[in-house]
């Protein structure tokens, strides 16, 4: 019953943003550059992945959230309705009763 599109997205996400960042400091790395410059581009890559991630995290939460939200909606309709049901077979069973009982 669950959707696991919101994970699999999430470690999608999670994975490309990864695989940006080895690819970036690999880069980096390999330029014809001082030390200096590359650890600087490396700290600027680093801190925007960093920033990319919390954004991902925070919209993540905010899905599992609204997920979670939802699915509370749906438990409180559905005992509603259950209630209700039980409620109408238990006065079924009563007005049957007291129809038994006059005959």
């Amino acid at each position: 019953m669950g959707n696991n599109s919101g994970a699999s997205a999430g470690s999608v996400a999670l994975a490309f943003l990864s695989g940006a960042l080895l690819g970036a400091v690999t880069a980096v790395v390999l330029a014809p550059q001082t030390g200096r410059e590359s650890r600087e581009r490396v700290t600027g890559y680093a801190r925007q992945r960093s920033h990319d991630l919390r954004d991902l995290k925070d919209r993540a939460t905010d899905s599992v959230e609204e997920v979670v939200g939802r699915g509370r909606e749906l438990v409180d309709e559905v005992s509603c309705a259950v209630r209700e049901a039980l409620e109408a077979g238990r006065d079924a069973m009563r007005r049957e009763r007291e129809m038994n009982s006059l005959d």
